[in-house]
Formats: C-alpha cells, sequence, structure tokens
C-alpha cells in the first residue's frame, strides 16, 4: 500500500512517541508494583504537533510531565471504547478549556455506534439486562456528548458566571465510519479482511486505520501514523489479526498490547466461576502473548517493537523481556513517559 509522505527527508519533524501510559485494564492494579503505569495512552509527536492516542487514566497529568501542550494536540484517536481507553476523555475536553484560545481545533475521531448488543456469553446461565437499553451502545460522537451533559452544571456555571468558551468551540468530535463492502458486522464478523484507510490527514501526518480482532468490542481500530521521516503503528487492543500485519507492513516502530498468559488463570477469590472462565475466554481471544507480538512484528517487517497496553499493569519486567531473543530488530519495553523515535534515520530510546 502506497503511504502519504509530507515534506523531505531530515526535515527536521524528529517523528517521535511518548508512552504516557502503558497499562492496560479497567482497574487501577494493587500489590507489588501498583502505580508503576498509568492508564494507557500514547502522544504521537511531529515536529510541533502531537496527535493522542487513547485516553486512559491519568492521561491530563502525563500530558503536563511531558510538557505537551494541549493546545499542541491536533487530534485524538480512540481506538476503541472500552473505558480504559476513554476514561480521562472528558478531564481533557473539560481542564482542557483553560488551555486553549481561539482558533485552537483538536479533532477527536473514535468508533461509531455498536448497533446493537453483543452475543451473550456461553457460560451465562441467564440473560444479562443492558444497562440504559435505549442507548446501549453509544458511539464516539454519542460518549462525549453523554460526558458534556453530565457536567452540564459545571459548564454552564463556568459559561454564564466567567464567560468560558463551550468545548465545542475547541474539539470536532467525528466518528469513524468502516468502509462499504468489507463484509464487517459487529457480531457476526467483526474483523473482516480488509486494506487500511485514511482516517486523518494534514500536512505532516496520514493516519490510516484497519479493524482488529478485540470482540465483542465493534468496531475495534489499529492506527498507523505515516511521516516524511518514518512510521508508527499502534495496534490498539487486538489478539493476532492479519488486518495488523498488512497495516504494519515496513512500519519503523510498532507498539503492541501484550497480555501476560500466566496471569489470565490465576485464582480470583469471590468470582463467580461462570464469571472466571468468561474473562479467560475474553483474554485468550481479544489479546496478545508476547510471543505473538514478536510473530507479528516480524511478519511485518516492523523496525522496532514495543510492548504496552501490559496487562497485568503490575508484572515484572521480565515478563515482557521474554520475546527479546526471537525479534531481530530493536525490542523495546517502555517505561510511562519514555520517549521512542519511529524516524528511519535513527531509532533512540530514553
Amino acid at each position: 500500500m502506497d503511504r502519504t509522505q509530507h515534506g523531505t527527508a531530515d526535515s527536521g519533524l524528529n517523528p517521535r512517541v511518548v508512552a504516557l501510559g502503558t497499562a492496560g485494564g479497567p482497574m487501577w492494579w494493587t500489590g507489588e508494583g501498583a502505580g508503576r503505569r498509568s492508564g494507557i495512552a500514547t502522544a504521537v509527536l511531529v515536529g510541533d504537533r502531537a496527535y493522542l492516542v487513547d485516553c486512559g487514566h491519568g492521561v491530563g497529568r502525563q500530558l503536563m510531565l511531558a510538557g505537551i501542550g494541549i493546545s499542541s494536540i491536533k487530534g485524538i484517536f480512540l481506538t476503541h471504547l472500552h473505558s480504559d481507553h476513554t476514561i480521562d476523555l472528558g478531564s481533557l475536553a473539560i481542564f482542557g478549556l483553560y488551555e486553549l484560545s481561539k482558533g485552537d481545533r483538536i479533532k477527536v475521531l473514535g468508533p461509531g455506534d455498536r448497533g446493537m448488543l453483543p452475543p451473550v456469553s456461553e457460560r451465562a446461565h441467564q440473560a444479562p439486562q443492558p444497562i440504559f437499553p435505549a442507548r446501549a451502545t453509544p458511539g464516539t460522537v454519542s460518549l462525549f456528548e453523554s460526558i458534556l451533559q453530565g457536567y452540564a452544571t459545571d459548564l454552564n456555571d463556568r459559561i454564564f458566571d466567567t464567560l468560558r468558551p463551550s468545548p465545542y468551540e475547541f474539539f470536532d468530535v467525528e466518528d469513524i465510519s468502516v468502509p462499504d463492502g468489507t463484509g464487517y458486522h459487529p457480531n457476526a464478523n467483526p474483523t473482516p479482511d480488509m486494506e487500511p484507510f485514511e482516517i486523518f490527514a494534514d500536512d505532516v501526518v496520514t493516519v490510516t486505520a484497519t479493524l482488529v480482532r478485540h470482540a465483542p468490542v465493534a468496531p475495534a481500530f489499529a492506527f498507523r501514523f505515516d511521516t516524511a521521516e518514518g512510521s508508527v503503528t499502534i495496534s490498539g487492543d487486538t489478539g493476532p489479526c492479519r488486518n495488523l500485519v498488512r497495516l504494519a507492513a515496513g512500519t519503523d516502530l510498532l507498539m503492541h498490547e501484550a497480555i501476560d498468559v500466566d496471569w489470565i488463570y490465576r485464582d480470583r477469590p469471590g468470582v463467580p466461576a461462570d464469571s472466571v472462565q468468561a474473562a479467560i475466554d475474553h483474554h485468550n481471544n481479544a489479546h496478545t502473548s508476547v510471543a505473538d507480538c514478536v510473530r507479528i512484528a516480524t511478519e511485518a517487517g516492523a523496525r522496532a517493537l514495543a510492548l504496552h497496553h501490559l496487562v497485568p499493569g503490575t508484572s515484572p519486567r521480565e515478563t515482557w523481556l521474554r520475546g527479546a531473543s526471537n525479534f531481530d530488530g530493536r525490542y523495546l519495553v517502555p517505561d510511562d513517559l519514555d520517549e521512542i523515535s519511529f524516524a528511519r534515520s535513527s531509532l533512540v530510546h530514553r
């Protein structure tokens, strides 16, 4: 697939990512290693512009610690609508108001309405009841609207009393449309074999997407950022997936989620047996082992592989380093706030 390039080689774009948060999972990890990793969020930096992928817990604080101003963000890209990827979208939109000025615009792109409830786990003894059945599967536009509606007291107080602007003056929110003809269906075919498709472009970066395997969540996306000096592909949450290999073909850096397979089968005292088995089913189908991350990166021809969205967020570093000897490129396990260059001319990690 041809990738749109911008500018000229070595044009000073200094393309890099900052691993703002490297833990996955809708929880605060406790026990040994607690607090080591914040919720999943990645900043893609190109020149003086920032593009944010996912908004896990603590993302605003992590941006502050990384020295990345909200006003430098030109796009926020949500891989899927699980809460560990979206929980602090509201804090960016509301607290971010105080860092934005007239003329600043941030594009927010993420999955649309699923359109129907997911199938019930085969482990269920009876069908569960959905919450908010009239609006059971909102997409990104509706999610953003609901967040602001929930904070309308706060926002209107500041709009009327201190003459602050509405978040809608700065944030343009859009659902990503899955291209026609792919055969996509949220239940029957959530990850059809498909070509990557463009979702965003400006004069320094082109962003393409593909559907990945994270059922029952649908749609779930991976994103690739191409610049004149290099590319980075961010897997989102997924099991092993040919679409991701195609999207990441020849990428300079692949950032891939990883799960500790041993952790999947740990004891869960107090959790009903059917829920435990359903969780095991999900983790095995919708996430990727360290060994499979290496295989995928190798098949894609990625120059570098960085593991993030680590589940659990407290597993020792040795758990994630198991694949290093099997990958021919640069192998990284970034900590929060680590910076990784994805420039073709050099790959620097600090």
